[in-house]
C-alpha cells in the first residue's frame, strides 16, 4: 500500500493511491484531493486508502446507466401520457404529436437510446424528410426537441446529446378572396342556408372551422349584434378556442340578418343538419368546396378567415384591432394580412398617370415638390 502526494497541474494536490487487496488484486486510484493544503490532502488520501482496502474500488455505473436508458420507441408512450395528456394539450395537439412519433421519429430513431441520439442522427432525419415542406420538417424536429427536454427534466437522461437546428422558412402572405370574389361566393351560397352562414361566419366574423362547428345560439346576441367565440370542436372533442381565450366579435348587418333567419330549435348548435346533429368538419369543407366551384373562386374554409382579416386591413383597420377580432396570439401573425389587393395596388400606380398638381400656395413649404423654399427676404 502506498500514497503519493504531488502538486496538481491547475493548483491543489493530486493523490495517487495504490492498494493490494487480500485476493492479490491491485487497486489504483488517482485523483485531485478536495483539500487545498498538502497535510489535509494527505489525511484525505489515507482515509480513502482505508475505504479502498475494505470495499475495493467501486464499480463504474456508466454502463449500468446506459443500459437503463430507454430507447425513443420505449419512451414515446410515456412522453405522450406524461407530457401531452398530463398538460392537457388540445386533442388536435396530442394527435399531432402521436402522428409525428409514429410516422417520422420512431421509424428513423426508434431503436436509439435517448442519450445516444447524435447531431448526425438529426441530420439524417432531415435528409429522410427532404421531400417534405420545411414547416413539416420543423414540426418533426420540434417534437423531438420537446421529447428530449422532457427526458432531461424527468432525469431519464443527464443532458441532450445532440444539436437540433430548425430549417429556415419563408414567410408567405395568406391567400384570400378579393372583394368581388367574396361577394360572388356569398351570392352563390344564398341558395344553401348552411353554406350562407358558413361564408358569413368566416368572411365577416373571422371564425375558424372548429369555432363555427361549436358555435351555439347562447353565444349569439342578435340584440347587441355580437357573438362570443367560446369553444371549438375537433373530431367530436369540444375545447377552448386556439390560444385558450374567448373573444367577442361584433356582427355585420348582413350576418345578423342571416342568423336571425336561420334561427331554429333543432339543436343548441347554430350549424346542424335536419335532425339536429352537429355538422362535421368534412361536411363543412365539402359544402364550401361545392359553393366555391360554382362561384369560380379558390375553395376552402380557412381562406374565409384570411378574407376577413385582409378585408379589414384593406379598409384601414388598425393591426391591433384585427388581432383582437381574429384572436391571434401575437401581432406577427396579424401582419401577414396587412397587404393590399392587386386592384388597390393598380389604382395606386394609376395615380402617377394623373396630371401633376398645380403650384402650392405661397409659403415656406412647397407641398408639390416637398422642398423648403427660401424666404423672399433671404434671396440675394
Amino acid at each position: 500500500m502506498s500514497v503519493t502526494i504531488r502538486p496538481y497541474i491547475n493548483g491543489g494536490w493530486e493523490v495517487d493511491i495504490r492498494v493490494e487487496l487480500p485476493d492479490g488484486t491491485l487497486v489504483r486510484e488517482r485523483k485531485k484531493a478536495p483539500s487545498t493544503s498538502k497535510t489535509a490532502a494527505q489525511r484525505w488520501a489515507e482515509a480513502r486508502e482505508r475505504v479502498l482496502l475494505v470495499h475495493g474500488k467501486p464499480k463504474s455505473t456508466k454502463q449500468e446507466v446506459t443500459q437503463d436508458t430507454p430507447t425513443l420507441r420505449e419512451f414515446a408512450p410515456r412522453f405522450v401520457d406524461g407530457y401531452a395528456k398530463a398538460n392537457r394539450l388540445k386533442p388536435s395537439g396530442i394527435a399531432a404529436k402521436k402522428t409525428v412519433l409514429h410516422v417520422h421519429l420512431v421509424p428513423q430513431l426508434g431503436d436509439k437510446r435517448l442519450d445516444q441520439i447524435t447531431t448526425e442522427d438529426v441530420q439524417r432525419l432531415k435528409s429522410a424528410l427532404e421531400h417534405r415542406a420545411a414547416k413539416t420538417v420543423n414540426n418533426v424536429l420540434t417534437v423531438l426537441s420537446v421529447l428530449l427536454r422532457t427526458a432531461v427534466e424527468w432525469e431519464v437522461i443527464a443532458r441532450i446529446s445532440c444539436a437540433i437546428k430548425l430549417l429556415q422558412t419563408s414567410k408567405t402572405k395568406a391567400s384570400f378572396h378579393d372583394f368581388e370574389e367574396y361577394e360572388r361566393l356569398v351570392d352563390v351560397a344564398r341558395s344553401d342556408e348552411q353554406a350562407h352562414l358558413i361564408a358569413l361566419l368566416g368572411g365577416e366574423a373571422g371564425l375558424r372551422c372548429g369555432e363555427m362547428m361549436a358555435l351555439q345560439w347562447s353565444d349569439v346576441d342578435l340584440g347587441k349584434r355580437q357573438l362570443c367565440v367560446a369553444r371549438s370542436e375537433w373530431k367530436g372533442h369540444v375545447t377552448v378556442p386556439k390560444g385558450g381565450q374567448l373573444r367577442y366579435v361584433p356582427l355585420t348587418r348582413r350576418l345578423t340578418e342571416a342568423l336571425r333567419q336561420a334561427r331554429h330549435l333543432r339543436s343548441a348548435r347554430v350549424l346542424c343538419d335536419a335532425e339536429g346533429q352537429p355538422l362535421t368538419q368534412k361536411v363543412v369543407q365539402v359544402t364550401m368546396r361545392r359553393v366555391a366551384r360554382r362561384a369560380n373562386v379558390k375553395p376552402g374554409v380557412h381562406i374565409l378567415r384570411h378574407t376577413f382579416c385582409s378585408h379589414l386591413a384593406m379598409r384601414g383597420a388598425p393591426a391591433r384591432a384585427i388581432q383582437e377580432l381574429a384572436g391571434h396570439q401575437d401581432l406577427e401573425t396579424t401582419q401577414r394580412y396587412m397587404h393590399l389587393s392587386p386592384a388597390a395596388l393598380d389604382a395606386a400606380i394609376r395615380l402617377l398617370d394623373e396630371p401633376s398638381p398645380g403650384p402650392a400656395k405661397a409659403g415656406p413649404y412647397d407641398q408639390s415638390r416637398g422642398e423648403i423654399l427660401e424666404a423672399a427676404g433671404n434671396q440675394h
